[in-house]
């Protein structure tokens, strides 16, 4: 019976598809008495899904800490050992490339499909890492970088884009930290691959190698994989679009998600989306909330802690290796309890206390910085205001943004609208990685620090004046409530 109404609904239009479905779906609940609402979807079917998908983002910490701890022994092996701006680059360049990736990934995630799109930009850095793994000069560990580089701008977008679509609304939030996690795990793997890279000679190279085994994974794992149904109905498919639906939600769901879809629809989503529309059209707001998010988060100095922890520990006399356990257990913790709390206290509080922390946390760096201070107590001020920034980070600040924004942006611009804001946060995300030691240099800790903590303050007031709420809404929902039918 189930067979044959399913197969009734995938001949109607969209519009006409939306009423009826309406009706007989809301009969049906009203006679088990349940709402749509209350009749949530296993969050079993669709978290498999979602874990192939958060791969990139392993990808992702793992690249971004690849370098951290085997810097020394790789500018020591080819060539470049004391210059500072060689080993900016080796970080930069990576940012670079990503900034590039970050720019057409909007279009390619429309144009292939979500799937196929996490499929190429595994790609170039399977290509990237295989070329930094067995250079034996500076350019061509740049040009590996560079290629990496590229595969990472591709990915966390559509990442992001991915599971804000397959995953049911009670559970997205929780599904998004996940994102957050496994970033923190790539990190966390990338730190303690590398800590033998200074007694054992060459082994940064297998630090390189070992990051195409999870890459090759993904793509393979992503042919099991469903493609986002959002993204099949707006090519029209929108047999297929159900047949994901039953995959990800079960079949019970598939017409209730469908008239969802449909309420939603203008018409238009098959238009092509021009950039004037995203920069200063009608979508201007949305999108420059997304992007001055990403910006305020690069800017409070995260990235900078990431890429040079072990150099900054270093001057305050911790050893590396024992710093860099103490931050990944304080990022993953953070981690930990964002994804409890995303779907409770909602996106906007854990922004709102993310940032607030990481203000405070700066602070504590200043105060560790200033010369009133003891060497010992300035020693734990430093140290403790570190993890505290990192742990803050962790709860708020970083899984947040890439999860609320595919919530908020339309789904005819989303791809598109990620694509752009995802570059700003990469051309920052190049210049802090490039300049901060030069600044940290020439400027000291504690100025640095309270441009650190002031952008944390103003992220603080942006998120309380800007950011919506949007915590168990369908992205539908989310859609009609932002951006009223014209």
């Amino acid at each position: 019976m189930w067979g044959r109404q399913y197969s009734m609904y995938k001949r109607l239009p969209p519009r006409d598809y939306a009423n009826i479905v309406d009706m007989e779906e809301n009969s049906a609940l009203l006679q088990n008495n349940m709402s749509p609402e209350t009749s949530n979807p296993s969050w079993r079917l669709s978290l498999p899904h979602v874990l192939v998908a958060t791969i990139t983002s392993f990808l992702f910490g793992y690249h971004i800490g690849v370098v951290n701890e085997p810097l020394e022994s790789i500018s020591e092996d080819l060539g470049f050992s004391g210059n500072t701006l060689a080993e900016g680059l080796v970080v930069s360049t990576c940012l670079g490339g990503a900034f590039l990736g970050s720019l057409l990934s909007g279009w390619v995630a429309d144009g292939v499909g979500r799937r196929r799109t996490f499929q190429l930009c595994a790609l170039p850095m399977i290509i990237g890492a295989s070329m930094s793994a067995i250079t034996n000069n500076l350019a061509g560990m740049l040009l590996g970088r560079l290629f990496v580089g590229i595969g990472l701008g591709l990915g966390p977008p559509v990442a992001s884009l991915y599971v804000t679509e397959v995953s049911p609304a009670f559970v997205r939030g929780t599904y998004g930290s996940f994102i957050q996690i496994a970033t923190c795990l790539g990190l966390m793997g990338a730190l303690f691959i590398g800590i033998p890279a200074k007694e054992i000679a060459g082994w940064w190279r297998i630090c390189f190698w070992v990051s195409t085994i999870p890459a090759a994974i993904l793509v393979v794992a992503m042919m099991f994989c469903a493609e986002s149904p959002h993204w099949l109905y707006k090519r029209g498919r929108t047999e297929e679009a159900e047949a994901e639906f039953e995959k990800l939600l079960g079949g019970s769901h598939v017409k209730f998600a469908m008239a969802e879809l449909s309420k939603s629809d203008r018409g238009d989503d098959n238009d092509t989306v021009r950039l004037s529309e995203l920069l200063y059209g009608r979508h201007f707001r949305v999108v420059f909330i997304g992007s001055t998010l990403f910006a305020l988060q690069q800017l409070s100095g995260i990235n900078a802690v990431f890429y040079f922890s072990s150099t900054v520990f270093k001057s305050a006399g911790v050893p590396s290796n024992l710093a860099n356990v103490f931050i990944g257990i304080a990022n993953l913790t953070g981690s930990l309890i964002a994804m409890a709390l995303m779907d409770k206290l909602g996106r906007k509080m854990l922004l709102l206390w993310s940032f607030f922390g990481m203000a405070i946390s700066m602070a504590l760096q200043v105060t560790a910085a200033s010369s009133y201070i003891p060497k010992i107590g300035a020693l734990y001020l430093s140290v403790g205001g570190m993890l505290l920034f990192v742990f803050t980070f962790a709860t708020g600040a970083g899984p947040v943004p890439g999860l609320l924004l595919p919530e908020i942006f339309p789904s005819r611009i989303r791809a598109k609208a990620m694509a752009v804001c995802m570059s700003v946060h990469w051309v920052i995300n190049f210049f802090v990685g490039l300049l901060f030691l030069g600044l940290l240099e020439k400027l000291g800790p504690q100025l640095l620090y309270s441009m650190f903590s002031t952008f944390c303050v103003m992220a603080v007031v942006f998120v309380k004046r800007n950011v919506v709420e949007t915590k168990g809404k369908s992205l539908q929902e989310i859609e009609i409530a932002l951006l009223p039918q014209d």
